[in-house]
């Protein structure tokens, strides 16, 4: 299905690619791959981009705009997104293509081509994989780009499966690049900001001991992901974090390694909360994200309450 992808990009026409919000490296470093490599193709950000990617988009001069009037009309390619509730609503999607690594949607399965590979850490693996197919030539910036997707969504390769690591290394041998060179765009201090907003999320937790494992949630304002790592750093082993705009709600999930091994798979719990709820829900075993209409803090609980039956089904097996 990947190189009849590949056949419609290189269709005339053009293409737009559709990024989720605050689109991250991974999914901007696929859509500048794919702009690079077929032609005209304009990249869609409506809901602009993260503080890494917006690194990565002046390092390199990717050229993105968030309002759509001034796209072309052409054929819509939705890369790294889970779920059209990622995206603003009143988008048609029924003649798009859509190529994702996370969890299986099946609000995706009425586009007309649906590619997802659940088992690649990242989705610029997948781009590499479809350029390779197609036989295009990379250039070395756009390497670096697939390089640094590879890179961040398998948090500095700590969650990375072989082959990510193998598509790494075949980038950066190929290409003669060194690490220093990816990882210095990535490299960034945290600033106040999220800082603040990270003492906000340990300020405001709460928490739920079940046998010798720990879930808690917390709310804040901003910087959702980043909170979730610094819980999971103060000995959290689940964590869920939200925020609420409007009668909108934004929320990020994080599990340890351990947890991960141990069955636990945010992506598929997050997308069961938003089945109850009439949201959408999904991502990765160890990182995933809920957003939709409603409470946060009841999705919270919600969310909690399904961690917490997983970890009590844990513990009455004996695998701890």
């Amino acid at each position: 299905m990947l190189s009849r992808v590949a056949e419609e990009l290189s269709k005339g026409g053009g293409t737009v690619v559709l990024l989720h919000g605050n689109a991250d490296p991974d999914a901007l470093a696929s859509a500048y791959a794919v702009q690079r490599s077929f032609p005209e193709v304009s990249i869609w950000v409506p809901g602009g981009l993260d503080r890494v990617a917006k690194v990565l988009s002046e390092e390199l001069s990717i050229e993105t705009s968030m309002d759509s009037s001034s796209l072309p009309r052409a054929r819509l390619l939705v890369l790294d997104t889970s779920g059209p509730e990622q995206v603003p609503e009143g988008i048609d999607f029924s003649d798009a293509i859509v190529v994702d690594h996370h969890t299986r949607n099946a609000k995706w399965d009425s586009t007309t081509l649906y590619y997802c590979d659940d088992g690649k850490s990242s989705c610029s693996e997948i781009v590499y994989e479809l350029l390779k197919l197609a036989k295009k030539d990379l250039p070395r910036e756009v390497a670096m780009a697939l390089m640094l997707g590879i890179i961040t969504d398998t948090g500095f390769f700590k969650y990375a499966r072989p082959a990510a690591l193998v598509a790494f290394a075949e980038l950066m041998s190929t290409h003669s690049l060194q690490m220093d060179e990816v990882v210095s765009l990535v490299d960034l201090e945290t600033d106040v900001s999220e800082k603040i907003s990270q003492l906000r999320g340990a300020q405001r937790l709460r928490y739920w001991k079940v046998g010798d494992h720990i879930v808690a949630i917390s709310q804040g304002s901003a910087f959702e992901a980043s909170v979730c790592k610094a819980i999971i750093m103060l000995g959290a082993d689940i964590v869920f974090v939200g925020s609420q705009r409007g009668d909108n709600f934004r929320v990020s999930a994080r599990a340890t390694q351990a947890m991960v091994r141990k069955g636990v798979h945010l992506g598929k719990l997050l997308g069961s909360v938003g089945s109850e709820t009439s949201n959408g829900g999904g991502g990765h075993p160890g990182a995933a994200g809920i957003t939709g209409v409603g409470d946060v803090e009841a999705i919270l609980n919600i969310s909690a309450e399904h961690a917490m039956k997983f970890l009590k089904r844990l513990d009455s097996s004996g695998d701890r």
